[in-house]
């Protein structure tokens, strides 16, 4: 805890640290209103939440492969605030202008300008902090961000929820604003400034020349790596089931709960908040006593119990459609799951080369959210004939399957092990 005091006695650490405190907040806020927003337009479509959603996960294939490059050559504390300025002066626009118009293209455009930019700020944030520290210190600065920035989110969610609920979604993004103009401001307090600048004169060639390296030919190396690679290619097939179920379950999940539970964002809010405390305390016991078994074995195990926990998540709140029920069922699920994505990172640790875990892992994020936005409108578009209910115990029997099938075949398991 001393060492926790003493860089967070370091003022260009502290305003950094602090600053994405208020902007996780701010973040869980502004996707509160975007729900609020969507529900004062339609009430309970799947479909709909999808549409807003997609355009806060397209900047990830378009924006993210090259905004790292870019960053490394500018100065990366101008661009932390830069980009927090752009996004405040496009999240006001919401509430100033497009509450008024029938139309949500509007919106659209400008959810996806907001995140095309988040796109550059993220690496900026990472890459910031050897800059700002002793290097016998970045390890311990790494874990304080990351702590606390899951803390921050999770209890944001919470927060948020109740807050869009009270004050309503225009409020929402009014505070949104207000949280990347206090994390610009902080950011811009920082006094050490990075040496790199951008040679404007270039940025033209450098940028073609990075599309076509980073973009095709990088991607295109990582994807061949990955299916060279058996347990590679075995993460990546998980990778892409967990997050297809994800996006398949997401949006079915909000109307879910906002049908039955019968508010737009607030218990929302709290049943989000309860999901990520479990990831949370999971991701802790099973850093603790996951040593101890296959990695494998982890998922497979994880996937039979987090699929008969979503079917008992869903028929549980349907019957007994009570908030401090739901929020002790969704603490279990986030529980449930989390070690699946430590043991599937640990996996790629451990077998692939460090030269090409950059690749891998970029490769990886991409099958994350290419799946994630597939059967995230799929399942909005089976939610206008089915039921949400008949959707989430699908997914769940689906995950069932698969772990217990995995599970009961010793040979697969052997030869992964």
């Amino acid at each position: 805890m001393a060492k926790f005091s003493k860089i967070l006695k370091n003022p260009n650490f502290f305003f950094l640290w602090f600053g994405q405190i208020v902007s996780q907040i701010g973040d869980r806020l502004g996707q509160m209103a975007l729900i609020a927003f969507v529900y004062e337009r339609s009430p309970g479509s799947a479909l709909e939440i999808a549409k807003i959603l997609s355009f806060t996960i397209i900047p990830v294939f378009l924006i993210g492969p090259i905004a790292g490059v870019y960053v490394d050559r500018w100065d990366r504390r101008r661009t932390m605030y830069i980009c927090d300025f752009l996004r405040m002066i496009l999240m006001l626009i919401i509430p100033l202008f497009l509450f008024y118009l029938k139309t949500m293209i509007w919106t659209y455009i400008i959810v996806f300008f907001i995140y095309c930019i988040g796109r550059f700020f993220v690496p900026a944030k990472l890459s910031i902090i050897p800059e700002l520290v002793k290097k016998d210190e970045i390890l311990i600065a790494n874990s304080l961000v990351h702590t606390t920035g899951m803390i921050a989110a999770i209890l944001g969610f919470g927060l948020s929820g109740l807050i869009v609920e009270w004050l309503g979604a225009r409020s929402g993004f009014y505070l949104d604003a207000l949280s990347f103009f206090v994390s610009a401001f902080l950011i811009f307090l920082i006094a050490k400034k990075s040496a790199l600048h951008l040679d404007m004169k270039t940025l033209g060639k450098d940028l073609i020349k990075v599309i076509r390296k980073s973009i095709f030919q990088e991607i295109k190396e990582g994807v061949l790596y990955l299916t060279r690679k058996k347990d590679i290619r075995f993460i990546l097939d998980i990778i892409f089931i967990l997050w297809s179920a994800l996006g398949a379950v997401y949006v079915v999940f909000i109307s879910f709960v906002q049908k039955t539970l019968g508010s737009a964002t607030k218990d929302l809010g709290i049943l989000i908040m309860f999901l990520g405390l479990g990831l949370f305390l999971g991701s802790l016991v099973y850093g603790r006593f996951g040593q101890r078994f296959s990695p494998y074995k982890i998922i497979f195990a994880s996937l039979f119990l987090s699929g008969i926990m979503l079917i008992v998540f869903a028929l549980g709140i349907y019957w007994y459609p009570y908030l401090y029920f739901a929020s002790f069922l969704s603490f279990f699920l986030g529980l449930i799951i989390s070690p699946i994505m430590i043991a599937s990172n640990t996996i790629v640790h451990h077998v692939a080369e460090g030269d090409m875990l950059g690749r891998v892992f970029s490769s990886l994020e991409i099958v994350m959210h290419l799946g994630f936005l597939i059967f995230m409108f799929i399942s909005s578009l089976l939610a206008e004939k089915f039921s949400c209910l008949f959707i989430l115990i699908a997914v769940g029997f689906i995950f069932t399957l698969l772990g217990l099938i995995n599970l009961i075949s010793q040979r697969k398991i052997q030869w992964l092990d």
